[in-house]
């Protein structure tokens, strides 16, 4: 019998096209003056990209957690913690209404996606419509 090989979206691959969309819009948020309607649905979208991420990062430190490494897996968890801090601290700035606060928060997530090379967009419009309002739901379940 041979072995089966996975393919499929790993929390790599799931966190590497996160941390994309992320990079890519934070270029394009940087690029608008104000929050018209769009640029909030892009917010929101980077907000749940760096949840994606944070939960990307969990599901592999629950895997060395299995195999009682639980050292690296906190090494990690800590790695990436900055993703769950900045999307909570954005969740409560849109929550809140306090704009003035959001671009220095955009400011200071740029260093961790100086790495990330964009030539080109890869990510419209498509990707973010909606976004806003999603989150909007999810406040109101709250």
């Amino acid at each position: 019998m041979t072995r089966i090989i996975s393919t499929g979206d790993t929390p790599a691959k799931v966190r590497n096209a996160q941390m994309r969309s992320c990079a890519e819009v934070l270029r394009l948020l940087a690029q608008r003056n104000g929050f018209d309607d769009e640029a909030l649905d892009m917010l929101a979208f980077l907000i749940i990209n760096l949840r994606g991420i944070y939960k990307s990062i969990d599901e592999s430190a629950l895997a060395w957690d299995d195999r009682n490494y639980w050292k690296k897996a906190e090494t990690l968890r800590e790695k990436w913690r900055w993703s769950r801090t900045a999307a909570e601290k954005l969740t409560k700035s849109v929550r809140t209404k306090k704009w003035h606060v959001i671009p220095e928060i955009l400011v200071g997530l740029v260093p961790y996606f100086n790495d990330i090379t964009i030539v080109q967009m890869t990510r419209d419009a498509d990707w973010w419509v909606g976004a806003y309002t999603a989150l909007q739901k999810e406040f109101s379940k709250e």
